[in-house]
């Protein structure tokens, strides 16, 4: 996805400012100069289980195929204390979390994104600093795998369906990929929690996205917590009239998240790259402005 994106004014505005000053003042201008504000989370595929612990909490096997990602424990018993106790594969090792969606399929044959990942943690609003951690135990579903074509594209969560090759903006699957390529979703969560619950009946009422004109919060739900971005790579190309989800047509995306972030560590990477306005790796490392440093240790973990 190596599209450029369009610049804010005030940021094309400070490019421009930038352009008449000295290298020095380039530099320093670039360093505080703020165009992203998120960290990733790296983490690749466990098991594929038709279990979920959100919505058929202790029931295996009462829900359609799931693919999970990070924790290696994650079944329809999991609780908050489970997913603690568990060992993850995600780069960042305090990060016990258990994310999962519906399965991909091409005819018969599970395909399974393969390596690590990217799910991103961003700023939903645009007062960026004001991004709390998620509290602990926070838990919801992200998307509606009843939703019909259009309510998919117009979707809060919605950021630009399925993607392969120069294809682009699919709100069901492409009907062919040039061989070789990768069939990618991207699907932001809501940021905005209403402070109290950490779950609700339907598990979302809890949740809210930002309002889109402003990007701030609605006084039902004004706690601005990080946004997740699911990235997901699918290798599956060529002829898709065979490839579906588990749960239906491309327009059944949806995912779940249960928060068994280590308290401190998901603290330190929201203060350091979302607040701070850098552009992070699961490290807490903004490669473009290295002088900033990292969140955390070579070893992916909070200095001792």
């Amino acid at each position: 996805m190596s599209r450029k994106r369009l610049l804010l004014p005030a940021v094309l505005a400070a490019v421009l400012t930038m352009t008449t000053l000295s290298a020095a003042d380039r530099a320093a201008q670039a360093d505080e100069l703020v165009t992203h504000h998120e960290f990733q989370a790296n983490c690749s595929v466990t098991t594929h289980r038709p279990d979920d612990p959100i919505v058929y909490p202790g029931l295996p096997g009462a829900s359609h195929m799931h693919t999970f990602l990070g924790n290696d424990s994650t079944n329809a018993g999991s609780t908050n204390d489970s997913l603690k106790a568990g060992a993850t594969n995600c780069k960042t090792p305090d990060d016990k979390s258990a994310y999962w969606f519906p399965t991909l399929y091409n005819g018969d044959a599970v395909v399974a994104p393969s390596g690590p990942q990217v799910i991103y943690y961003k700023s939903g609003i645009l007062a960026y600093q004001q991004v709390r951690s998620f509290p602990a135990g926070l838990r919801f579903v992200v998307g509606d795998q009843a939703a019909t074509r259009e309510q998919f594209q117009r979707a809060p969560g919605a950021v630009e369906g399925w993607e392969c090759g120069d294809s682009f903006h699919n709100w069901d699957f492409p009907a062919w990929c040039p061989p070789g390529s990768q069939l990618n979703i991207r699907y932001q969560a809501p940021s905005c929690w209403n402070g109290r619950d950490l779950d609700s009946v339907d598990h979302k009422s809890h949740m809210a996205y930002p309002d889109r004109a402003t990007l701030v919060c609605p006084p039902s739900h004004p706690v601005a917590v990080p946004m997740l971005e699911f990235k997901m790579a699918f290798p599956v190309s060529g002829d898709m009239s065979r490839v579906r989800l588990s749960s239906g047509r491309g327009y059944s995306w949806h995912y779940d998240f249960m928060n068994a972030w280590d308290g401190p560590t998901l603290q330190a990477l929201v203060s350091h790259c979302v607040n701070g306005g850098l552009q992070c790796d699961p490290r807490g490392f903004d490669q473009y402005k290295p002088n900033r440093g990292a969140a955390l240790g070579p070893d992916y973990r909070l200095p001792r």
